[in-house]
């Protein structure tokens, strides 16, 4: 097939368009993403619910999870000589893709390679026992490579993870129904990262913020596509629920980062994507954190917050 020197041009514009989605993002870990929403202002993940209706399991489930039991922010301090929080590196699209080989969940993981730099933080530390995430944004293409349980093998030339996904977050697509990605929930992990540059920066928090609780139920709903439990106690919460700060909460005592995350989540409420502590709000690692100034929120307890209400289920 012949191409025309119109098409040829086409072609060639398109190719420019997508190798400079962000190109004044710096690149790095942790980089500053200037507050800069990573997901379209229409996606699920951007919604504002403050309006949307409660949900009649509510007031149960959050029973369940700990009613008196406070938020907690898992971010924004040292924990064992490491940023507490899930770091990300910002990489353009000259970054040299590396094979990944997956494990338990490489059949609900996208291939590699990935755009992975041999400097790149692994949540916890190099010898971390935990959840080891990598996340790797290119700012170039505007995708997003994440991975679960990842070691990198031969100085990172290739890498290893137990699972991973690839998210085109210009126009992002649900993971197939049953998935998982990096994440037990199915979903992306960065565009729910409370980040420095949203909080203290643009002093605004415009989506959804990732949270964990100790025991999950063997459902979930959408955005999740994927659960990570065998209890099927309905009082139990699924992956993908949502739940927002009560609009009768008042505020008026809570300043700087600490109002805005909550003020967020009167609006956009937080998404749960994973088991782990009660009422854990995940943000990203930065040297700028106060975590004084985060504290606050521990004042917020699970009573003051409502169940959204919840779409379909899928418990099996």
């Amino acid at each position: 097939m012949v191409l025309s020197a119109r098409a040829l041009l086409s072609l060639v514009l398109l190719g420019s368009i997508a190798q400079a989605q962000h190109p004044d993002l710096p690149i790095g870990p942790n980089a500053d993403l200037g507050g800069r929403l990573l997901l379209p202002a229409e996606d699920e993940w951007n919604r504002d619910v403050s309006r949307d209706p409660v949900d009649p399991l509510s007031d149960a489930i959050i029973a369940g999870i700990g009613a008196d039991k406070g938020l907690h922010e898992d971010f924004g301090l040292i924990w064992k000589g490491q940023h507490g929080g899930i770091p990300y590196h910002v990489v353009g699209a000259d970054q040299p893709m590396v094979p990944v080989s997956f494990g338990a969940g490489a059949d609900e993981s996208d291939p590699g390679p990935y755009p992975i730099p041999a400097s790149v933080w692994i949540e916890g530390g190099p010898q971390a026992q935990g959840d080891r995430h990598v996340l790797v944004l290119d700012k170039d293409r505007w995708k997003l490579y994440e991975l679960f349980s990842a070691f990198p093998v031969d100085g990172g030339k290739t890498w290893r993870a137990s699972s991973g996904a690839v998210f085109d977050l210009a126009s992002p697509k649900p993971r197939p129904a049953g998935w998982t990605s990096a994440d037990a929930a199915g979903l992306p992990i960065l565009p729910g990262l409370a980040r420095y540059d949203e909080l203290c920066g643009r002093g605004e928090l415009r989506h959804a913020l990732r949270f964990t609780v100790r025991r999950s139920r063997r459902a979930y709903v959408a955005p999740a596509s994927h659960f990570a439990s065998t209890l099927r106690d309905e009082n139990l919460p699924p992956m993908g629920m949502r739940v927002r700060l009560k609009a009768s909460v008042d505020l008026s005592g809570y300043r700087g980062p600490a109002r805005v995350l909550l003020e967020g989540l009167k609006k956009h409420g937080m998404i749960l994507a994973d088991n782990g502590g009660d009422w854990f709000i995940s943000g990203a690692p930065d040297t700028r954190w106060v975590h004084a100034d985060l504290l606050p929120i521990r004042r917020i307890k699970g009573r003051d917050l409502e169940v959204v209400r919840m779409g379909p289920m899928t418990t099996r």
